[in-house]
C-alpha cells in the first residue's frame, strides 16, 4: 500500500542517519586518538622569562637560548608542513578526501594554537626586540603555517556540507537512497563551488568529482555480481540492474542540469570539466547494464512463452523444458567470465560474448518457431491454445514468436472441429444409455449429460467470439455451421426425452398414488420343521413415484413445463419423505423384533403378534398416499409395536434367566479329584474315588436347586402372556415342552462332557492317584486289587450319569413336576430324565470307555510286575528244606560264599529299581515290594550264615577233639 511504503521509506531513512551518526562518532575518536599520540609540541625554554622584554632582549645569554628554541621552533614547523604537503588522501572514494582535510586540519591547528600561547609570544617578542638575524626566517613560516592552517580549516567546513551525500552514496541502504542523493549532492557542491575560496577551482573540484564517479561505479560493481546476478530471481536481478544503470545515468545527468543552471545564471564561474575523466567508466558501465537489462528481459519472454499453458495446449513439457534448459544455459559464458565486464579495457571481449549470446537467442527463436508450428498442429484443447494466444497478446514476449503464435487461430479453429465430432461421437454412442450423475434421474439425467456435452462446445466457441475476424473466416463460418448442426440434433434429443416423459407420468401417477400403503406377504416354511408363521410387511410407495418426483424438480430447473399433478406432488417431497421415513423404521423396528424371537416365543406370543397385525391391516387395506391420516396410522403402530416389545422383553428377560441356571448346569466338573497331598504323594484309589464322589454330591445339591426354579419362572411367563399362574396353561404348552427339551439337551451335553472330559484325564499324562503292590506269596499283586480298582471307576462312572435321576420330569402340558408312580410291584418309580439319558448311544459308549482304559491301564501294570517274578525263588522255595539239603552235602566255604554273594547281589539290584512306575492317570509305588524281596534276599543270607556257623564250630569241635586225642596219646 502506498502508506506502508512511505513508512518502509522513512524507517530506512532513519536507519542510514543513525548508520551515518555512528561512522562519524567513530572517525572523530579517532582522529582525536591520532592527535594525542602525534601531537608536535614545541619545546618550551629552559629558562625563566619573567620581566620586562627589553631587559631580557638586553641579556646575551638570554638571547641565545631563545634564539636556539625559536630555531628548534622553525625546524618542527617545518617538518610538520613538509609532511603534510607530501601526505595524500587514503582511499578512491570523496569521503577519503575529507578525512584527509579533516586530518591536516587537526595537525596544523594543533601547531597553530601553540604560536599563540603567551610564553610563545613573549620569546618571538623577545627576539624581535634583540634584532636577531632569525627574525627574517621566522615570518615566512608562520605565515605559510597560518595559509595552510586556515586552508585545511575552510576545506574542512565545507566539505562538512556534503559529508552526508557522500555517505549516502558509499553506505545508502540501496540504489534508490543513491539515486535520490545525486542531484541533492550535485547542487551542494555547486554551493561549495561558489562559496569556497580553494575548491572554486577546476584542479580542486574535479578530482573531487572523480572520486564520487569511482564511488558509484565501484558501488554497481559490487552489487551488480555476474556470478550471482542470474541465479537470483528475474524480477529482482533486472530491478536491480536498471537501479544500477539509473544510478550510473542520474550522475551524469545531475551533473549536466547544475551545469546548465550555472550557465543560465551567468553570474559563476562555468564548470568546464574534463568529461572523460568523470563519465568514461560510469557511461561504458550503464552500457554494459543495459546489456545485462536486455539479457534478462530475453530470459523472461521466453519463460513467458514456454510456459504451463503452452505444456498444458501441447502435451509435450519434455520438449519445453529441453528448451527452458537451453534458455537457461545462455547466461552460462557470463557466469563465468575471465574478466571484469565493467572494465573499458575489456570492451571488445564483452562484445564477443554479447554477440554470441544474440547468435544463440536467434537460434532458439528458430527452434520455439518450429515446435510451435509442429504442437498446434497437434492441440489437445483449442479453448487452452485459444486462452494462451489471448494472453500473447497482453504479455511481453519474443516479436518473432509472438507473430507466429498469432498466426495459429486456424490451427485452432481446426482443433476445435475435432472437439466437435469428439463430442458428437460420445453423443451418438451413449444415446441410448446415457452416463448419469450421481442421484441423477433417468430423463433429467440424459438431458443434463446432453446439455454438459453442447455446453463443452459452446462454451468454446463462445470465447471465439471475442476475437472478431476468428469466425468471419471462411474457415470459421464452417465450423459455426458445423456447432449449429450438432446443436440442434442434441436440442431434437432433449426434445423428444422430456415428450416422452409428459405423457408418462400424466398416465401413471394417479394410479400410484392410489396404492396402499404397505404389502403383505407371510412366510409359511416346511411343516415338517414345526416352522411359525410369521407376517412380512414391506412399504409400497412405487420407485417410480419416487423417481417422477425427482424428475419433477430437476425439470423445473433446467426451465421445462411440468404438469400440474406431477409439480403439487413434488412439493410434497418433504412430507412423502417423513412418511415412507416413518413407515419404514416402524416396519424395520417391527421385523428386527420379529426377528429376536425363536421358535417357542414365537408360538407363545401369536396370539399378541396377530393383534399387532390388526393394528397395520389399514396400511394394507384402506389408506393410500392420498389419505391425510397417514401420520396418525404410524404413530398407532408405534404405539401397538412398543407394547408388543415391552411383552417379548419382559419374556425374553425372563428366558435369560432360565438360560443362564441352564449354563451354571451345564458347566458343573462332575469328576472333581483331589489335589495331590505332595509331589510324591498322591491320593489311593478309593480315596481318590470317594473325594469325587463328595464333591458330586454337593454339586447336584446346588444344580436341583438351579432346575427348581425354572418351573415357577415360566410360571411367571405364563403371568404375562395370559395373566394366570397355574403352571399349566394349554396355551403355554409348547413353550413348556420347548424348555423341557432345553434341559434334556443341556444334561446330556453335561453328562458327556464330563465323561469325556474323565475319560481325557484317563488316558493323560499326569498321575491322579496311586496304588501299592504287594508280595502275597507265590504272587506279586496290586492293593487294591484290579477287581476292586475296576468296580471303583465303573461305579464312579454310573453314578455321574445316575447325576440325572434327580431331575424329575414335568406333567406332560405343565411345567410341575410328575409325582412318583407305582410300578409293576407296587414300587414306586420316580420319573426323571434318567431313563432317556442312558440310553443315549453317546453316553453308553463313554460310559463303558472309561472303564476299558482303566482296565488296560492296570493290565499294563501287571504285565510291568512280570519282571520281579525272577525274585519268585526268595519266596516259594522252603527254606528249612533247602538248608537241610544243602548242609548234607557238606560244601567247602567257597558254596557258602557264593550263595551268600548271589543273594547280596539281589539286594543291591532291587536297591536300584525304581520306586514309582506312572501310567496315565495310575501311579504303581513300588517301595513296599521292593523291601520285602530285600528282606527275603536278607533272610536267606541270615540262614546261610547260621548254617556256616554252626557247621564251623562242628568242625573247630572235631578238630579240637582230634587234637586233644593226639596230645593224649603223646
Amino acid at each position: 500500500a502506498p502508506g506502508e511504503a512511505v513508512e518502509y521509506h522513512s524507517i530506512q531513512l532513519m536507519r542510514d542517519e543513525f548508520l551515518m551518526n555512528i561512522q562519524k562518532f567513530a572517525n572523530s575518536i579517532q582522529r582525536t586518538m591520532q592527535q594525542l599520540e602525534g601531537e608536535i609540541k614545541l619545546e618550551m625554554p629552559s629558562i625563566s622569562i619573567e620581566g620586562d622584554v627589553s631587559d631580557l632582549a638586553a641579556d646575551p645569554e638570554t638571547v641565545e637560548i631563545l634564539e636556539q628554541c625559536v630555531i628548534n621552533w622553525l625546524k618542527q614547523i617545518s617538518t610538520a608542513l613538509e609532511g603534510q604537503m607530501k601526505k595524500t588522501p587514503q582511499g578512491n572514494g570523496p569521503l577519503a578526501e575529507i578525512e584527509f582535510w579533516r586530518e591536516r586540519n587537526a595537525t596544523l591547528s594543533a601547531l597553530h594554537e601553540q604560536t599563540k600561547l603567551p610564553v610563545v609570544r613573549k620569546v618571538l617578542d623577545v627576539i624581535r626586540e634583540s634584532d636577531s638575524m632569525l627574525v627574517a626566517n621566522l615570518q615566512p613560516v608562520l605565515t605559510e603555517l597560518f595559509k595552510f592552517h586556515m586552508e585545511a580549516s575552510d576545506n574542512v567546513r565545507f566539505l562538512s556540507t556534503v559529508e552526508r551525500h557522500f555517505k549516502n552514496i558509499t553506505h545508502g541502504s540501496s540504489f534508490h537512497v543513491v539515486l535520490e542523493t545525486i542531484p541533492s549532492m550535485m547542487s551542494a557542491l555547486r554551493m561549495v563551488w561558489i562559496i569556497s575560496r580553494h575548491y572554486n577551482k577546476d584542479e580542486r573540484m574535479i578530482p573531487l568529482m572523480e572520486r564520487v564517479a569511482w564511488e558509484i561505479a565501484e558501488r554497481v560493481c559490487r552489487v551488480v555480481n555476474l556470478r550471482t546476478l542470474f541465479k537470483e530471481n528475474r524480477a529482482n536481478a533486472r530491478h536491480k540492474t536498471l537501479e544500477a544503470r539509473n544510478t550510473l545515468n542520474m550522475w551524469k545527468k545531475a551533473y549536466f542540469d547544475i551545469r546548465a543552471k550555472i550557465e543560465a545564471s551567468g553570474r559563476e564561474a562555468r564548470w568546464e570539466f574534463d568529461r572523460k575523466r568523470l563519465f568514461e567508466r560510469t557511461d561504458y558501465m550503464a552500457t554494459i547494464c543495459q546489456d545485462l537489462c536486455d539479457v534478462l528481459q530475453v530470459i523472461e519472454e521466453f519463460y513467458n512463452i514456454f510456459g504451463p499453458e503452452l505444456k498444458a495446449v501441447t502435451g509435450d513439457p519434455k520438449r519445453i523444458d529441453d528448451v527452458l534448459c537451453r534458455v537457461d544455459s545462455l547466461v552460462t559464458p557470463m557466469e563465468n567470465l575471465t574478466f571484469d565486464p565493467f572494465s573499458i579495457k575489456c570492451s571488445q571481449y564483452w562484445k564477443y560474448v554479447m554477440d554470441d549470446f544474440k547468435i544463440e537467442v536467434l537460434v532458439i527463436e528458430k527452434e520455439a518457431k518450429n515446435f510451435i508450428d509442429e504442437s498446434f498442429k497437434t492441440l489437445r484443447s483449442a479453448e487452452a491454445a485459444f486462452d494462451m494466444l489471448l494472453k500473447f497478446k497482453h504479455i511481453r514476449s519474443r516479436e518473432a514468436i509472438n507473430r507466429q503464435m498469432m498466426m495459429k487461430f486456424n490451427d485452432i479453429l481446426a482443433q476445435y472441429c475435432k472437439e466437435i465430432d469428439i463430442v458428437n461421437r460420445i453423443f451418438v454412442q451413449n444415446l441410448d444409455n446415457p452416463p448419469l450423475y450421481k442421484n441423477h434421474p433417468p430423463v433429467a439425467g440424459a438431458i443434463y449429460w446432453e446439455r454438459s456435452l453442447f455446453f463443452r462446445i459452446k462454451h468454446t466457441i463462445l470465447r471465439f467470439q471475442e476475437v472478431e475476424e476468428m469466425l468471419d473466416s471462411e474457415r470459421g463460418m464452417e465450423v459455426k455451421q458445423k456447432y449449429l448442426e450438432v446443436g440442434r440434433i442434441m436440442k431434437d434429443y432433449e426434445d423428444r426425452k422430456y415428450e416422452q416423459w409428459n405423457e408418462t407420468t400424466e398416465q401413471v401417477l394417479p394410479t400410484l398414488m392410489k396404492k396402499s400403503l404397505l404389502t403383505k406377504t407371510s412366510a409359511v416354511a416346511d411343516e415338517a420343521l414345526n416352522s411359525d408363521r410369521r407376517a412380512v410387511f414391506a412399504i409400497n410407495f412405487s420407485p417410480v413415484l419416487r423417481e417422477i418426483i425427482t424428475e419433477t424438480k430437476y425439470l423445473e430447473q433446467l426451465g421445462f413445463p411440468v404438469p400440474e399433478l406431477a409439480r403439487n406432488i413434488a412439493l410434497q417431497e418433504d412430507k412423502f419423505l417423513r412418511y415412507t421415513d416413518g413407515i419404514q423404521r416402524m416396519l424395520d423396528h417391527y421385523h428386527t423384533l420379529m426377528g429376536t424371537l425363536n421358535e417357542a416365543e414365537t408360538g407363545l406370543l401369536d396370539d399378541h403378534a396377530q393383534e399387532l397385525v390388526r393394528v397395520f391391516r389399514s396400511g394394507y387395506k384402506r389408506l393410500n398416499w392420498n389419505s391425510l391420516g397417514i401420520a396418525d396410522y404410524i404413530t398407532r403402530c408405534k404405539q401397538a409395536i412398543g407394547k408388543f416389545e415391552s411383552l417379548v422383553h419382559q419374556i425374553q428377560k425372563n428366558a435369560d434367566d432360565i438360560s443362564s441356571r441352564l449354563t451354571l448346569i451345564e458347566s458343573i466338573n462332575l469328576f472333581k479329584y483331589p489335589a495331590p497331598k505332595s509331589e510324591d504323594e498322591l491320593p489311593g484309589v478309593k480315596e481318590f474315588f470317594e473325594h469325587i464322589e463328595r464333591e458330586r454330591a454337593k454339586d447336584v445339591d446346588h444344580m436341583v436347586r438351579w432346575y427348581l426354579a425354572i418351573g415357577p419362572l415360566l410360571t411367571k411367563v405364563e403371568g404375562l402372556v395370559i395373566h394366570t399362574n397355574t403352571g399349566k396353561a394349554p396355551r403355554l404348552a409348547s413353550y413348556y415342552e420347548y424348555w423341557e427339551n432345553r434341559i434334556y439337551e443341556v444334561l446330556t451335553k453335561l453328562i458327556l462332557k464330563n465323561l469325556k472330559s474323565f475319560n481325557s484325564l484317563i488316558l493323560g499324562n499326569v498321575p491322579l492317584f496311586q496304588t501299592e503292590t504287594i508280595l502275597t506269596a507265590p504272587d506279586i499283586i496290586l492293593h487294591p486289587s484290579v477287581n476292586e480298582i475296576d468296580k471303583l471307576c465303573m461305579h464312579c462312572v454310573r453314578n455321574c450319569v445316575e447325576v440325572t435321576k434327580n431331575f424329575v420330569r414335568w406333567m406332560n402340558g405343565s411345567c410341575i413336576e410328575c409325582p412318583p408312580q407305582k410300578g409293576e410291584e407296587e414300587e414306586l418309580v420316580i420319573i426323571s430324565f434318567y431313563s432317556d439319558i442312558s440310553q443315549n448311544p453317546q453316553i453308553i459308549e463313554q460310559a463303558v470307555m472309561i472303564p476299558q482304559n482303566v482296565h488296560r491301564i492296570l493290565i499294563n501294570l501287571m504285565k510291568y510286575l512280570q519282571k520281579w517274578k525272577r525274585y519268585r525263588p526268595l519266596w516259594k522255595l522252603d527254606k528249612a528244606i533247602v538248608m537241610e539239603k544243602f548242609a548234607a552235602k557238606k560244601p567247602p566255604c567257597v558254596a557258602y560264599d557264593e550263595k551268600l554273594q548271589f543273594y547280596s547281589r539281589i539286594t543291591s539290584e532291587v536297591t536300584h529299581h525304581p520306586l514309582i512306575k506312572d501310567e496315565h492317570c495310575i501311579r504303581l509305588q513300588l517301595g513296599p515290594l521292593a523291601h520285602t524281596v530285600q528282606e527275603n534276599a536278607k533272610s536267606w543270607v541270615f540262614s546261610l550264615g547260621r548254617l556256616l556257623n554252626e557247621s564251623a564250630r562242628d568242625e573247630l569241635r572235631s578238630l579240637h577233639e582230634e587234637m586233644e586225642v593226639a596230645r593224649c596219646l603223646r
